[in-house]
């Protein structure tokens, strides 16, 4: 059925890289994005002045590839990383606020909370690491074993974390103490978490068909998405600010609108390819939600390098 769904019309669409993107992020406000370019170079865009605010480079004037570009929850900072290193930026100035590397393991994600107080790390190695810029205080969470962590999230204070890898579990943890709180069990390997900024509910899915939405405090399952598909994998996650909806990107293109109360899906979109020279596939990379007065635009981030948002069903 999925396959059977021609390329949505978006509302409005802004091409962010004739040459395609490899990551890409979207503020919690709507209005920035934060794409890494195949060319190596990192662009911060304004969607109201539809202009590039800052172009960094990761790690000089060398060419190297940026897998993870996310903004803090409160928009004010941007954390980047590569396979050895992440970086650091501020998004009031453009300048580099510190750049560390990494001597163990491949990073394999990126988070950040408020006022960059905390980042977090995943490692291929199973170890997942917070640390503190202000202080240099860091801590290294060693619950996935010796299993790939996939995919963090890290709440809008800094003190809880969401991780999940090859292990077939998802843990939310306490930053202060890296003591589990809860164990989300999978039956496949754990390939994307988020967690909603509200600290009400946590999304956790695997490779396969398992993809579910949990209640923080409790650890107790709120619903499962209902598709009809043997198998979906999601590349991209975010709950909108009021919990009713979740949005997911998929490889396939697609972007879904789901109901957080029961897991029903509400809406699709099939993302357009680039018409340009970038390839021809659109991962969804990015999702998010843009309020404009009373009205609610999910949007997205394609790795064809365009931004789109779309118009819900009245």
């Amino acid at each position: 059925m999925g396959c059977s769904v021609p390329d949505s019309s978006p509302a409005s669409r802004i091409n962010l890289s004739e040459s395609g993107v490899y990551a890409a992020d979207i503020s919690a406000n709507g209005q920035f994005s934060v794409v890494s370019q195949v060319s190596g170079a990192i662009s911060v865009y304004s969607h109201g002045e539809n202009r590039e605010l800052y172009r960094w480079q990761h790690q000089g004037d060398g060419m190297n590839l940026v897998d993870n570009v996310r903004f803090s929850p409160d928009d004010a900072f941007v954390v980047s990383s590569d396979s050895e290193a992440f970086a650091l930026w501020s998004m009031e100035t453009g300048d580099p606020l510190g750049f560390w590397r990494i001597d163990q393991s491949t990073i394999q994600d990126v988070a950040i909370s408020n006022r960059a107080k905390g980042v977090l790390v995943a490692r291929a190695s199973g170890m997942v690491m917070f640390f503190e810029p202000g202080t240099e205080r860091r801590i290294e969470f060693l619950g996935h074993g010796e299993n790939k962590v996939n995919s963090v999230d890290l709440s809008a204070n800094g003190k809880y974390a969401l991780s999940g890898g090859n292990d077939y579990r998802a843990y939310l943890w306490s930053t202060d103490t890296g003591q589990v709180i809860h164990v989300f069990q999978h039956p496949n390997r754990v390939t994307q978490v988020k967690l909603d900024q509200q600290a009400r509910y946590a999304f956790t899915a695997d490779g396969q068909n398992d993809a579910q939405i949990w209640d923080v405090q409790s650890g107790q399952a709120i619903s499962q998405l209902d598709f009809i598909e043997r198998q979906i994998i999601f590349t991209a996650a975010d709950f909108s600010q009021d919990g009713k909806y979740l949005l997911t990107g998929s490889p396939a293109k697609r972007l879904m609108l789901w109901n957080v109360a029961d897991g029903e899906e509400l809406q699709q979109w099939r993302v357009a390819s680039s018409e340009g020279p970038a390839p021809q596939s659109a991962v969804v990379y990015a999702v998010g939600f843009d309020q404009r007065g009373d009205k609610l635009f999910p949007a997205s981030i394609a790795s064809s390098g365009n931004f789109a948002r779309w118009n819900l069903k009245q």
